[in-house]
């Protein structure tokens, strides 16, 4: 709402109220016009002094004062070793884990996964509020790639990332259906090397909006090669990913650095919000 034209209007009356009580007239003022109530304008100009006061402050007047969430606070991550639990585990349970997991107020996300064979895990993401679960999701990757969920950046508000990995391509859902416009839309050849999957999460239901793959490639036959996310980081509008990449780190192209020394290499990649584009890449005694 735009308060200005009713503060402009208000100024005016109460300037014409000014102009037509003089000083003499004042002293004649009687204990019952003395008595008479706040004229509306004064009152409109009280509260939208406390109003600007408020917002100065950061209350949340309509929602609870000083101790509300705020929608959007500073970006936290958690990234480490991925460990096990069910959708049906309580949040105690699966807290006591210690994996990577995120809080915001009352919210708590955790990222993990599930032994769903002898030779086979399948990621898996849960959100609990005030301590009941909101969603759970089991669908990303069902097939016999052996995925774990591993990371999380999350700014409490709209921007939510996961980090998982792979070891292949195998038939069946997997996170290539959400990678179609990805930098890297799919694991590549061969099979084998853990590389990591990139994606950007919706907070409120957990569906994926996009991903990305993220590996390296061996400079001699091109096909893909071990990579692990270490870090995440988010600029306002774009996520900064560290990780250990073997020979070779990848260019913002998809080509292969030239690389000198042992691996792994410290790689910093930069993708856009929608993990369709690297912004920028380096590795040290990269090229």
């Amino acid at each position: 709402m735009n308060l200005l034209p009713l503060l402009v209007s208000c100024n005016r009356r109460l300037g014409t109220q000014k102009e037509q009580l003089s000083p003499t007239d004042s002293s004649k003022i009687t204990p019952a016009r003395q008595s008479t109530p706040v004229p509306p304008c004064r009152t409109f100009r009280t509260g939208l002094a406390f109003l600007g006061l408020a917002a100065l402050l950061g209350i949340d007047l309509a929602g609870g004062g000083m101790g509300s969430q705020v929608a959007q606070a500073a970006p936290q991550s958690s990234v480490g070793n991925g460990v096990t639990f069910t959708c049906n585990d309580t949040e105690a349970k699966i807290k006591s884990k210690k994996g990577p997991s995120l809080k915001f107020g009352q919210t708590s996300i955790y990222i993990g996964y599930q032994q769903v064979s002898s030779i086979n895990k399948d990621p898996r993401i849960i959100r609990f509020d005030k301590g009941v679960k909101t969603w759970c999701r089991s669908d990303y990757e069902t097939t016999g790639d052996d995925g774990t969920g591993y990371g999380l950046l999350w700014d409490g508000g709209n921007v939510l990332y996961g980090v998982f990995s792979s070891t292949g391509t195998q038939r069946g859902n997997d996170f290539r259906r959400f990678a179609t416009n990805g930098w890297l839309t799919s694991y590549g050849s061969g099979g084998g090397a853990k590389i990591a999957v990139l994606a950007r999460i919706n907070p409120a239901n957990g569906n994926v909006n996009y991903a990305t793959f993220v590996s390296a490639k061996k400079p001699s036959n091109g096909k893909t090669n071990s990579l692990k996310i270490k870090g995440l980081s988010w600029t306002g509008t774009s996520v900064v990913v560290q990780a250990d990449s073997y020979f070779s780190p990848r260019r913002p192209n998809r080509t292969a650095m030239i690389c000198s020394g042992s691996s792994p290499f410290n790689y910093k990649v930069t993708f856009a919000s929608n993990l369709r584009t690297v912004v920028s890449a380096s590795a040290a005694r990269c090229y």
